[in-house]
């Protein structure tokens, strides 16, 4: 298998993963709170953070996990947990309420801007954008090819998948400016349905990934 098949796999498996159609969706309720100057720098910070997260698995992937004991089972349970926080709130309908709540805290500039970062790391970044499977099949990518010129063209995909995380998130909030509030309130329960699914499933694989290493170990 050449060099270059497996950029090209990479990329369409990375993009298959993360299915740009339901990531939309999944980002709507997210980016809702801020203008448009502030969803365009959540999209430019989301592929830079997902670039390098794709980047740091092709080239020190291994080793890092490795390192710290942490394997990718680990990461998507986690990610599940961290999923299921952000997602039953919105799939109840009590996330307008919160939101109404903390509005009066938010009036100060300095807020929004600490809000902004927080989202764009959880739960922008982790887990509707990345987790332990990116992660892990990134990681296995660089395995395959084996040296320094294939791992380059892997972190070309890399900088291509992130370009896309980021033109899906900037089309959410086009997307989220275009609903009327009814609207907007029912997507939200229905992506809150859908994301605590998908949290569920997160949940599910990594513990019996982490349930099935440790009975082969045993």
């Amino acid at each position: 298998m050449s060099i270059r098949y497996e950029a090209l796999a990479l990329f369409l498996a990375l993009v298959g993963l993360y299915s740009p159609v339901a990531a939309l969706s999944s980002y709507l309720p997210v980016v809702r709170p801020f203008d448009h100057g502030r969803q365009m720098r959540l999209a430019i910070g989301l592929v830079l953070n997902v670039a390098v997260f794709v980047l740091a698995a092709i080239w020190i992937g291994d080793p890092l996990l490795e390192l710290l004991g942490i394997s990718p089972a680990a990461l998507t349970a986690t990610g599940g947990i961290a999923l299921i926080f952000a997602s039953v709130p919105m799939m109840r309908g009590t996330a307008a309420d919160v939101e109404e709540e903390v509005a009066p805290a938010a009036s100060a500039p300095a807020p929004p801007v600490a809000d902004k970062r927080n989202v764009l790391f959880t739960p922008i970044t982790f887990p509707l954008t990345v987790g332990g499977a990116t992660f892990a099949i990134s990681a296995a990518a660089s395995a395959d090819v084996g040296d320094n010129h294939g791992r380059l063209l892997l972190s070309i995909a890399a900088v291509a998948y992130g370009l896309v995380t980021g033109v899906t998130l900037y089309a959410a909030g086009h997307v989220e400016r275009r609903i009327s509030p009814a609207a907007s309130k029912f997507l939200d329960r229905i992506a809150g349905i859908l994301l605590t699914a998908i949290a569920v499933i997160l949940l599910s694989n990594g513990f019996t990934d982490l349930v099935l290493a440790r009975a082969g170990r045993g």
